[in-house]
């Protein structure tokens, strides 16, 4: 997270030095917002539905944030590409009504919202995402905190993707409500990694600095209009660790001693439709340490404690995958979201022979480098790893 805000100062320079030959005035319109968030808590695990400490349903969470976001000024040819794009840092205060045994987590984040469509002159719908970490829950302990097997670590990821009403109550200042879902999970570098999940309404406002100096001029139209369609090639190269947890004769999984290592690598050529959206096919080259182990233990006995277990490492071929997505991207200023949905045609296991889905976060460093930051998913509901990268495109423009 402190990585994607430092990379995020850096581009914002490079991006507000790119004028145009008419460019006048500030080249950033600085904003400042608030919101609150109710919401409602997935019961995806037994302690969320009352097997806690508490002998309570865990279903309702609240959380308030302040923000700091900047779009960029229509004399610059990115804000007269991207007139409605805002983007920037958020702090958020989350409260789950069980704080002694998840905490009250606070939370880091990126963010950027842009319009979807117009409905009336002041009103449009709008989306919004957000990314970043949350710092202070309550893990699981085997003595202090033994029901929480949902969280296992005091720093988690978390990711929110909204869909919002935005009223223009005046050429400053706006007022936002709508409905959006949240994720928090640690992508297996610790143990139990259920993740928590939520959905819920959003209410916010947020106040611009001398917008009425900066409305949207044509040239953007005019842009818009004389982009030619082309392709780019994203070349990614990525690594993690993780944590593994295995069932062998037990409804609970034991916890393998140690950390395995992930190292991948996708190649990904996309077609860009227009200057916000491109797709294409991604060759997507992965090798998992962990994967496959559990056919392979060394105890002749099952022992008691975990710490104790060990195993044969498996030959290559279960452990190395090679698989085909189909990606598609919103491209925005400094960020990009990608997501895909593939499967491995070349596998040996049933750790690896699955399909597969991702969802990554590129930010631009400079135009042909970016900061990947990605999740990994099997069958559509199991967390598999994080993905921490770098990427490098050819033949941007």
């Amino acid at each position: 997270m402190i990585a994607l805000a430092a990379v995020m100062c850096v581009t914002i320079g490079s991006f507000s030095a790119e004028r145009d030959s008419t460019a006048t005035g500030a080249k950033l319109i600085h904003m400042v917002g608030a919101d609150f968030k109710p919401g409602y808590v997935f019961p995806t695990h037994k302690f969320l539905r009352g097997t806690n400490q508490a002998q309570k349903r865990i279903h309702t969470t609240l959380s308030g944030s302040l923000k700091y976001g900047f779009k960029f000024s229509p004399h610059t040819q990115t804000g007269q590409m991207y007139p409605y794009a805002v983007q920037g840092i958020g702090i958020a205060y989350n409260t789950f009504f069980n704080p002694s045994e998840l905490g009250n987590p606070l939370a880091i984040y990126v963010f950027q919202t842009s319009r979807i469509a117009s409905i009336t002159h002041h009103l449009s719908l709008d989306y919004e995402w957000n990314f970043g970490a949350s710092f202070g829950w309550k893990k699981f302990d085997e003595e202090r905190n033994p029901f929480n097997r949902v969280i296992g670590s005091k720093v988690n990821a978390y990711i929110h993707l909204g869909a919002l009403l935005n009223w223009q109550l005046s050429s400053n200042t706006q007022l936002r409500a709508g409905i959006g879902i949240s994720h928090y999970s640690n992508g297996n570098t610790s143990y139990p990694n259920s993740g928590l999940n939520t959905i819920g309404g959003y209410i916010g406002m947020a106040h611009f600095f001398n917008s009425d100096k900066h409305t949207p001029t044509v040239a953007g139209t005019q842009r818009h209009n004389g982009f030619e369609p082309y392709f780019n090639y994203d070349l990614i190269v990525y690594g993690a660790t993780r944590k593994r947890g295995i069932y062998l004769e037990s409804e609970n999984p034991m916890l393998v001693p140690g950390a395995f290592g992930i190292a991948g690598l996708n190649f990904n050529p996309l077609y860009n439709f227009n200057p916000y959206f491109r797709a294409g096919v991604s060759l997507d080259l992965q090798y998992d340490e962990s994967a496959n182990i559990e056919g392979h233990l060394a105890n002749q006995y099952l022992p008691a404690d975990p710490k104790d277990l060990k195993f044969y490492r498996p030959p290559f071929s279960e452990q190395f995958s090679a698989g085909l997505s189909l990606r598609a991207e919103v491209v925005m200023p400094i960020f990009s979201i990608n997501i895909g949905i593939g499967k491995n045609f070349l596998c040996k296991g049933a750790d690896t022979n699955s399909f597969y889905q991702t969802f990554v976060l590129k930010t631009n460093i400079t135009k042909h480098i970016f900061l990947h930051t990605g999740y990994q998913l099997y069958k559509f509901k199991e967390p598999n790893n994080l993905m921490l990268g770098l990427g490098f495109r050819f033949n941007a423009r």
